[in-house]
C-alpha cells in the first residue's frame, strides 16, 4: 500500500513538475512576444524620429531657398531702383542742358534786340 501511494505521490509530483514546465514555456514565450512588440514600437519610433528629422530638414532647405530668393529678389530691386535713379538724372541733366539751350537763346536775342538799337541810335 505504501508503494502504491509513493507512485500516486510520484505521479502528481511529476504532474506538477510538468505543468510547472509549461506555465515557464508559456511565460517564456509572452516575454519573448512582449519583447518583439517593444522591438516594433522601437522601429516605429525611429521611423517617426527619422520623419521628422526629414521633415526638419525640409523646412530647413525651403527657409535656405526663400532667404536666397529674397536675396536675389533685393539685388533685382536694387538694380532697378539704380537704373531709375541713372534714368533720373540723364533726364535732369538733359533738362538742365535744354534750360541752358534756352538761357543762351535768350541772351543771343537780348543781345540782337541790343544791336538792332545800337544800330538804330546812331542812324
Amino acid at each position: 500500500v505504501a508503494a502504491e501511494e509513493v507512485k500516486e505521490v510520484v505521479a502528481e509530483v511529476m504532474e506538477e513538475v510538468a505543468a510547472e514546465e509549461v506555465k515557464e514555456e508559456v511565460v517564456a514565450e509572452e516575454v519573448k512576444e512582449v519583447a518583439a512588440e517593444e522591438a516594433k514600437e522601437e522601429v516605429a519610433a525611429e521611423e517617426v524620429k527619422e520623419e521628422v528629422v526629414a521633415e526638419v530638414k525640409e523646412e530647413v532647405a525651403a527657409e535656405e531657398v526663400k532667404e536666397e530668393v529674397v536675396e536675389e529678389v533685393k539685388e533685382v530691386v536694387a538694380e532697378e531702383v539704380k537704373e531709375e535713379v541713372v534714368e533720373e538724372v540723364k533726364q535732369e541733366v538733359a533738362a538742365e542742358e535744354v534750360k541752358e539751350e534756352v538761357v543762351a537763346e535768350e541772351v543771343k536775342e537780348v543781345a540782337a534786340e541790343e544791336a538792332k538799337e545800337e544800330v538804330a541810335a546812331e542812324e
